[in-house]
């Protein structure tokens, strides 16, 4: 199923399809509904038109101010990108305590959902919203903040806990890879070491933050609507079987509801191309 939910697009780096993780009720998320990846910037021509290609439509972009870059390549007319910024670069508190190598683990995504529930709302608001088409969510390399928002989207349509750790995992691979070309150390040795000093696997935390946030009402209390969760799972899943299809996304669902009445820097760190020098993240 990796394989073949691999997104090989000429410049892409960390890229995959979620379409075909099963969700609840005997459904699964939709073929080419939702994408992750590393920074689209690095995007060739080439890499462009697989993206138009494959019917990704918006783009939503976590990265902080200044940190993409110039685009290699123009990116396709028609082509909606929706800038987000993740994190809060202005809040050192929490950067102190989960800055650093932390910010490069799972560990820090339980108090970052709880400090920040507003910012991960209205990431999933834009793709609930988005006009019709797929969507791609991505950061630096495409694994750490991009791995939150996913997880929270993945455990709002049901994906299970032990599938949403197993996509995280599979951003290892394609990180080294890049950290090789470029003369780095792979950094998921330094990251298993790290959760190990706190007792923890990668696996374990991501499965508990899974089984344990109530999202719908985290969410909700920052703003998401009932219409926006309504909507996002209607843009995700497959139909059901012997169903009416729901095309379009989130106007539909809007319908119904309403029908019904709702480079490598000098930190220190060995840190991956993208990432923010001052909170030392290897690959966000």
């Amino acid at each position: 199923m990796a394989g073949v939910r691999e997104l090989n697009w000429d410049g892409l780096v960390n890229g995959r399809d979620l379409g075909g993780l099963p969700a609840r009720r005997g459904r699964s998320v939709r073929r080419a509904a939702l994408a992750r990846s590393g920074n689209v910037a690095w995007l060739r021509p080439k890499g462009w038109s697989a993206l138009w290609g494959h019917g990704v439509r918006t783009v939503i972009d976590l990265t902080d101010p200044g940190e993409d870059g110039p685009d290699r390549a123009p990116r396709p007319p028609g082509l909606s990108t929706v800038r987000l910024p993740l994190d809060d670069s202005s809040d050192t508190e929490f950067w102190q305590r989960w800055g650093g190598p932390l910010s490069c683990t799972p560990l820090y995504y339980a108090e970052f959902l709880e400090r920040y529930p507003e910012r991960v709302a209205e990431v999933v608001r834009a793709v609930a919203r988005a006009e019709p088409g797929g969507v791609l969510v991505h950061c630096g390399g495409g694994r750490d903040r991009t791995g939150l928002i996913v997880l929270v989207m993945l455990a709002l349509v049901g994906v299970p806990a032990e599938e949403i750790a197993a996509d995280h995992a599979l951003s290892h691979e394609p990180l080294r890879l890049l950290a090789a070309a470029e003369g780095r150390d792979d950094d998921a040795p330094k990251i298993a070491e790290l959760l190990a000093e706190h007792g923890r696997t990668a696996e374990d935390v991501l499965t508990s933050i899974t089984e344990t946030v109530d999202f719908p009402a985290l969410l909700s209390a920052a703003g998401l609507s009932e219409l926006d969760l309504q909507a996002l799972r209607a843009r995700l899943l497959d139909d059901r079987a012997g169903s009416r299809r729901s095309r379009g996304g989130p106007m539909q669902a809007r319908r119904r509801s309403a029908r019904r009445s709702v480079g490598f820097h000098a930190c220190g760190c060995g840190c991956a191309r993208g990432c923010d020098a001052t909170r030392g993240r290897l690959a966000s």
